[in-house]
């Protein structure tokens, strides 16, 4: 795991984030975090849109700035990609959280969600967010798991409209 590290999305590694792009769209789950949703077709308009993003810029009323990176390994591979949110907006408090992770389907289950979070809470830090809340739905044990070895703190619950329960927890990092 120590060949891991965080990328800001770039043109070079544009065939490995196809590559990750369409596993993904091929499992056909839901695409997490949010930003990997973003048509890739015109590539260099999707690298734009992220770092306006991140820079605030055009953002929809009631969106808040974020960061995404890409977790990457020596061989420039995307295995997963994070989305940091720079602040809470009232959703985010409840239901998103600052940090939003996902992990390629074909390399779950080895530990690389975890290294995601660990490296995600140093970005964090960076950007000034001392405690850092991150989500996740009641059923889905694994991110649980991942929150939980990073240091999360239950917090109360979050029932949505529909009924689905998110667990929300705090990370304090010195």
């Amino acid at each position: 795991m120590d060949n891991l590290r965080l990328v800001k999305p770039q043109a070079e590694l544009k065939t490995e984030y196809l590559s990750f792009y369409r596993e993904w769209k091929k499992s056909g789950e839901d695409m997490v975090p949010w930003v990997i949703s973003k048509d890739p077709s015109d590539f260099q308009a999707m690298l734009t849109s992220l770092s306006d993003n991140e820079a605030g810029i055009g953002l929809p009323d009631g969106w808040v700035s974020d960061s995404t990176f890409w977790l990457i390994d020596n061989n420039n591979r995307v295995v997963g990609a994070v989305n940091i949110r720079h602040q809470l907006s009232e959703y985010l408090y409840h239901a998103g959280g600052h940090i939003g992770y996902g992990i390629r389907p074909s390399e779950r289950r080895k530990g690389y969600a975890t290294k995601l979070l660990e490296l995600s809470l140093v970005e964090a830090k960076k950007l000034g967010i001392e405690e850092v809340l991150v989500v996740c739905d009641a059923d889905n044990v694994g991110s649980e798991k991942t929150i939980i070895k990073n240091g999360g703190e239950p917090d109360s619950d979050y029932v949505e409209g529909n009924g689905n329960v998110i667990k929300r927890y705090w990370i304090k990092k010195s």
